[in-house]
């Protein structure tokens, strides 16, 4: 595959690339439009036809923010690059939210929480001082900000994806910590195919917190 048409608020997956340098080219041209990872940088302004040349083994993916479809030209054959993450991977399957007994004995899950969040790509457990998050194999959460509070994640399990800032980190190992600040990107992928092996993470802030304090700019849940 040499070329796909990615339509407005979706994205490629994220893909590896094999051993040869792969240069994106994009139809129209407007690169204001797109969000770009590429290796450990996620890009959302001021891009630049340097920023879609991938160098080999590295990471990639696009995301369309314009309002119309673009074509995306790849200089050579990525079908068999490997797909990290594909965001659509369930988007026909039945969406069943997930239930708080899945998780309580498995993963010993401390019984004092005050509420939980279910979804069906994720599982919320807030507790008076912290939130404890799941999130299921090859989902992702939206890609987001908050403008009242800070946030901080712990890795307890589960070597996911991290976006962080203009960051991506990759298999993160269990105990890393990561400070989203107000108004900064940030997203978690799980990467994993194996059913139960989801991603965990303790999760901390200052500020106010407030469901409602969320800007997504980028949803691959939000299925059209």
């Amino acid at each position: 595959m040499k070329k796909e048409i990615i339509f407005s608020e979706r994205s490629t997956s994220l893909r590896k690339n094999n051993s040869k340098e792969l240069l994106i080219t994009i139809n129209p041209s407007n690169l204001e439009d797109i969000f770009i990872i590429n290796r450990n940088s996620f890009k959302t302004e001021a891009i630049k036809k340097n920023d879609l040349l991938i160098k080999p083994n590295d990471y990639y993916m696009i995301i369309n923010r314009g309002k119309e479809p673009i074509e995306i030209n790849y200089s050579n054959d990525i079908l068999h690059h490997q797909i990290i993450y594909n965001p659509y991977t369930y988007e026909t399957s039945e969406k069943i939210n997930l239930k708080p007994e899945q998780f309580i004995e498995k993963y010993d899950v401390p019984k004092d929480y005050i509420d939980t969040l279910p979804k069906w790509y994720s599982f919320k457990f807030t507790y008076s001082e912290y939130n404890l998050i799941f999130v299921r194999p090859e989902f992702g959460l939206s890609i987001q900000i908050h403008k009242n509070r800070n946030e901080f994640w712990e890795i307890l399990d589960g070597k996911p994806i991290i976006i962080n800032g203009n960051k991506v980190y990759y298999y993160v190992e269990n105990g890393t910590k990561f400070q989203n600040q107000i108004n900064t990107y940030h997203s978690v992928i799980n990467p994993n195919k194996e059913v139960n092996k989801y991603i965990i993470i303790k999760e901390r802030w200052n500020g106010k917190f407030d469901e409602n304090d969320i800007k997504r700019i980028f949803n691959p849940n939000q299925y059209y």
